[in-house]
């Protein structure tokens, strides 16, 4: 921790006053389960925190940047801007990845590098920034990591991978195309779903995320690559 310690204060001048929040909210649950007799608490809490102040602060500055935009147009660029696939590219752009605390397992199947942990990860940093130096810090550290690549245009277009699988497939004829939700685990605040997409009864590839539509688009995306 005193390595991220040192980075965020030279990269964003912060400096945590509880280091604990800092260290939970960079622990993985399946840290935590692999240390059970040391009762170390993991990032899930702040993660359901994080998320919260996240999407009232992305609602206020989309309120504010764009006064002409509808309700509608307002809800689906936030949904860009939040979505698993974006907090994770926005972890890897901090570092975070580097420092997180997983299980021996988790560590052995990439998880280091899954978007679902990820994502999570940074939720949960936002929920300890908040708790340990206000709203306020939070607002700053969102306009200085995400606020920049949401005024380059990154997030007006989500990526459509399962039509883009779908466009693949079928195009020589008729496929019969199928996602199974195969797992959920954890609470019932921040579920992660494994889903499988199949061709014709042909099992493709598997797919999480925070929700059904994110696993099955995760499944389609790891598709693409396979097939490709």
């Amino acid at each position: 921790m005193e390595q991220l310690e040192v980075k965020l204060k030279q990269d964003y001048g912060i400096v945590f006053t509880d280091k604990t929040l800092l260290e939970t909210a960079f622990t993985h649950t399946s840290y935590a389960n692999e240390h059970r007799l040391l009762n170390i608490s993991h990032n899930e809490r702040l993660e359901f925190l994080g998320d919260a102040v996240l999407q009232l602060l992305i609602s206020q500055y989309l309120f504010i940047k764009y006064p002409r935009k509808a309700e509608g147009d307002l809800s689906k660029m936030r949904s860009m801007i939040v979505r698993e696939e974006s907090l994770a590219s926005f972890s890897r752009q901090c570092g975070f990845d580097a420092y997180i605390k997983l299980g021996n397992g988790e560590e052995k199947s990439g998880g280091r590098d899954r978007d679902t942990i990820l994502g999570d990860l940074f939720e949960a940093f936002l929920g300890a920034l908040l708790l340990d130096k206000g709203v306020d810090t939070v607002q700053n550290f969102i306009s200085h990591v995400m606020i920049p690549q949401v005024e380059k245009g990154n997030f007006e277009r989500v990526k459509d991978y399962k039509t883009s699988l779908q466009e693949l497939l079928q195009a020589k004829g008729d496929v019969q195309i199928d996602y199974h939700v195969t797992n959920e685990s954890g609470p019932a605040h921040a579920k992660t779903f494994e889903v499988t997409v199949s061709a014709n009864g042909d099992e493709l590839s598997k797919g999480i995320g925070k929700s059904k539509k994110a696993a099955e688009q995760d499944a389609a995306k790891k598709a693409l690559a396979a097939l490709s």
